[in-house]
């Protein structure tokens, strides 16, 4: 069997019209897409509400999983870091999650037939 990735990726919500175009032409099809809150180097964000300084140290991102065989994961990675870089602090992460199989519940297909 294959060997097969999920390929996770953590990033600005304004982001993702931009990224999901280009991964489709780049013909990755399936992707899921979560809402999320996060911290990190960013550090949040400081606003005032109702005349007192607030600090809001969860910001709202989103998290694409792409399940994919290996040889797609060095080109969803590229396309992912070109698209989503702005180059401040808050642009997110990519992880790379082997996987040991992936089964569709509907068929019962296993491995890459299952994506």
């Amino acid at each position: 069997m294959a060997k097969l990735f999920k390929v996770e990726i953590i990033t600005r919500s304004e982001k993702l019209s931009a990224l999901k175009s280009a991964l489709a032409q780049h013909n990755v099809k399936g992707m899921t897409i979560s809402n999320v809150m996060g911290a990190g180097n960013q550090k949040g964000k400081t606003e005032i509400y109702r005349g007192s300084e607030t600090t809001i140290d969860l910001l709202p991102k989103i998290r694409i999983e792409i399940l994919t065989e290996a040889s797609m994961v060095d080109s969803i990675v590229a396309i992912a870091k070109k698209e989503l870089n702005t180059g401040n602090a808050g642009d997110g992460k990519i992880i790379l999650i082997p996987i040991d199989n992936v089964i569709r519940i509907r068929t019962g297909q296993e491995g890459e037939d299952a994506l």
